[in-house]
């Protein structure tokens, strides 16, 4: 599924889920790209419609959407590599940069 994502001020937007009990991406790593980056979800998150978000994700995935209640947007450079760790549901965006790195 090719994912558009939002941008402004030259920083991309990545959604992710810090309350405890669900994650948003985490939990969801089939559709891990979609629910980080989609436009449309971001756009619900801004205008503060984390409803929207969730009834946005249910019809293009089959999903649980518990971590949209707490869904926040955190802005990276164009090219950072993160990674999206979760404890108990909470997430956190953690960036690595935007080194190459070689993977086994």
């Amino acid at each position: 599924m090719a994912v558009e994502k939002y941008i402004k001020d030259g920083k991309v937007a990545v959604l992710y889920s810090p309350g405890f009990g669900a994650g948003w991406v985490s939990w969801n790593t089939e559709h891990s790209e979609y629910l980080a980056f989609d436009k449309d979800l971001v756009k619900a998150v801004i205008d503060g419609d984390l409803s929207l978000a969730a009834e946005l994700a249910e019809s293009r995935c089959d999903i649980y959407t518990g971590g949209a209640r707490d869904l926040k947007i955190e802005w990276l450079n164009p090219g950072d590599m993160f990674e999206i760790e979760e404890y108990d549901g909470n997430e956190s965006v953690h960036v690595i940069g935007n080194r190459e790195y070689l993977v086994a």
